[in-house]
């Protein structure tokens, strides 16, 4: 089992984001958290990665809780993120982009830094191995060298995975990674979301393109109303009467 959501749940004045949600991610595989707007989703993906606190509930990974960690000491746990809006530094290249988040994973000090030791040129030219691999990966090679801020849309969201691949994730959680795209650039994504999978990471997904979510996904979990109304293989969540109702509609 690579995370353990149990009982957990958020409550904004009044409201309750999340009514004491469960679920779990196996390792290894493809899994989709879906539901209609206000459903909780993404309140869900800002308890596991430490941005917001539950007022009740406990979050595991690999066995170990993740209450009280900051955002970056869940990161360095193997747990990284994308975000709904596209996160990326747009007035540098991108290649500098994506060696900005190996530089995070990076072990040389700072003044080994500002003396130019060998171990300093050695680990950089590691990195900048890495950052072309990494650009390969998800198909940015010939964009190395434009300003992020260059990049048509969907090449942005393209360049947010690439970074966030830079951090080395075993548990990636993707929030809404083919929003805004076109069905060539969804394709493109759907693609590239397996490649990572088959490198061994381990997926959480929020997605609202429903044709996304059941062709790529291993299990589906479904909110409603900050509470889980059904789990289960895409099919047996495309037949759910329930999720039907609250959610697919005519899918």
């Amino acid at each position: 089992m690579s995370l353990e959501v149990q009982d957990v749940a958020v409550r904004f004045g009044g409201v309750a984001a999340l009514a004491g949600i469960s679920f779990e991610v196996d390792a290894g595989r493809i899994t989709s958290l879906i539901g209609p707007n206000g459903a909780g989703k993404t309140t869900a993906f800002n308890v596991i990665t430490g941005f917001l606190r539950p007022a009740r509930g406990h979050v595991l990974y690999e066995g170990e809780s993740l209450a009280g960690l900051r955002p970056f000491q869940v990161a360095e746990r193997g747990i990284v993120r994308t975000f709904q809006k596209t996160n990326v530094f747009p007035q540098i290249t991108v290649f500098d982009n994506v060696m900005i988040g190996l530089h995070l994973r990076g072990r040389a000090g700072l003044i080994s830094i500002l003396l130019g030791h060998r171990r300093v040129r050695e680990e950089e030219a590691k990195l900048t191995t890495q950052a072309e691999e990494i650009l390969a990966f998800v198909g940015l090679a010939p964009r190395r060298n434009a300003a992020a801020s260059t990049l048509p849309y969907g090449e942005q969201r393209l360049l947010e995975l690439a970074i966030a691949l830079a951090a080395r994730p075993r548990l990636l959680l993707l929030d809404e990674p083919a929003s805004g795209m076109n069905p060539a650039e969804k394709t493109a994504v759907m693609g590239l979301i397996h490649r990572i999978r088959q490198q061994g990471v381990t997926i959480l997904l929020v997605e609202h393109d429903m044709r996304l979510v059941m062709g790529i996904s291993d299990r589906v979990i479904v909110l409603h109303h900050g509470q889980v109304i059904a789990e289960g293989a895409p099919s047996d969540i495309q037949s759910d009467p329930q999720v039907i109702r609250a959610y697919l509609g005519g899918l």
